[in-house]
């Protein structure tokens, strides 16, 4: 095998021969298909050779499964831990999409089947369901826009450490029990004690008091009963 950039018909003797020896007849360029196996009455399968992962080799995977639900997509096997990431990546793709993959080894035709044709059947996390619900239901009002980035994003987490800050801005230095009763905060003195935000400070045993930073936090982003979206940068 040369070492110039591999061409689609290098594909073709490898996945052909892989086929021919689990019985199918098979063949190449029928119609928009790049290769054609039929084995008796079953579906025929199909395969899409590129030399290499596209939107393309996607698409034309979705389109002939129009032909039949036997449909793989097939590309040169590279090295690396890139191409090892783009296999898993692409594997977890082929079965969303009901596709088979294919890889081929050039230099000794080697293939690798990494998934075959199936409908897909999603595993629901019933954790991530949960902590969705959670802060979706804990969350007060709409404050973010949809599509916003993640950086400095209004969560429930946000939301009580804002309430907790009111509190200190009025009393002053205060008891976390009676931070907690005035905001409604449960978690009022964990919240504080882990301090995420660099907003409070601990100025005695169970009291606390509220940094410059949490001042300006409160300036910046306001009532957090309020649903109003924070300004944009």
């Amino acid at each position: 095998m040369s070492s110039s950039k591999p061409r689609e018909t290098d594909l073709y003797p490898p996945v052909k021969a892989l086929l021919e020896a689990q019985g199918y007849v098979v063949k190449g360029e029928i119609g928009a298909a790049d290769i054609v196996a039929v084995r008796g009455d079953e579906n025929p399968v199909v395969v899409e050779l590129k030399t290499g992962f596209s939107l393309s080799l996607f698409h034309q995977g979705i389109e002939r499964q129009a032909i039949t639900d036997a449909v793989y997509i097939a590309v040169p096997r590279g090295s690396g831990r890139a191409f090892q990431k783009a296999i898993t990546a692409n594997t977890s793709l082929c079965r969303r999409l009901g596709l088979g993959l294919m890889t081929v080894r050039l230099k000794d035709g080697l293939v690798e089947v990494h998934a075959d044709p199936s409908p897909y059947k999603p595993r629901k996390s019933k954790v991530k369901k949960a902590r969705l619900l959670k802060e979706f239901a804990k969350r007060t009002g709409d404050p973010n826009a949809g599509g916003a980035t993640r950086q400095g994003l209004m969560t429930a987490y946000r939301q009580d450490a804002l309430r907790c800050a009111k509190v200190l801005l009025e009393l002053g230095p205060t008891k976390a029990a009676l931070v907690a009763k005035a905001c409604g905060v449960e978690r009022a003195r964990t919240l504080m004690a882990d301090n995420h935000y660099g907003w409070f400070e601990r100025v005695a045993t169970g009291i606390y008091g509220l940094c410059p930073k949490g001042e300006e936090a409160l300036a910046l982003l306001g009532d957090p009963d309020v649903a109003a979206r924070p300004p944009e940068d």
